[in-house]
């Protein structure tokens, strides 16, 4: 996967101007005490990720889409195309679906920010000044 591309950025965990520094604070999405941890600024450009209150919501539609088409894959594929029971799928497919929330809402912001960020090849020799919160 090449660097630039906004698919990079979303399953590499990286900043979407940069694409050099980690978007989470931790790169293992199921670690469940910490899988939500964001930096508040991209560590090599300065980009900030706390965009405004409620910025990731949209996240959530998102994580949504990813959910839909995780589940009619696996509709069309097991049950209408192999002929496997709903009821056996469902039973398979429930537990992948609560297993894979940690994978999805990342995902989910990494697609969000990724849609109003756009990458910059010259963002990490120029970072951005962090104002500080005070």
């Amino acid at each position: 996967m090449l660097k630039g591309s906004k698919l990079y950025s979303i399953l590499h965990n990286k900043c979407p101007r940069c694409q050099e520094g980690n978007f989470f604070k931790s790169n293992q999405s199921f670690r469940w005490k910490d899988f939500d941890k964001m930096h508040t600024n991209c560590e090599v450009c300065g980009e900030s990720f706390e965009r405004e209150p409620g910025f990731y919501f949209g996240g959530m539609y998102g994580s949504y889409a990813l959910y839909t088409l995780l589940i009619s894959v696996v509709f069309v594929c097991f049950v209408l195309w192999l002929q496997f029971n709903v009821l056996y799928v469902l039973g398979v497919l429930i537990p992948i679906l609560i297993l894979s929330q940690p994978l999805f809402f990342r995902w989910g912001r990494l697609l969000w920010i990724n849609i109003f960020v756009k990458y910059d090849p010259e963002a990490a020799k120029n970072p951005k000044k962090i104002k500080p919160k005070w």
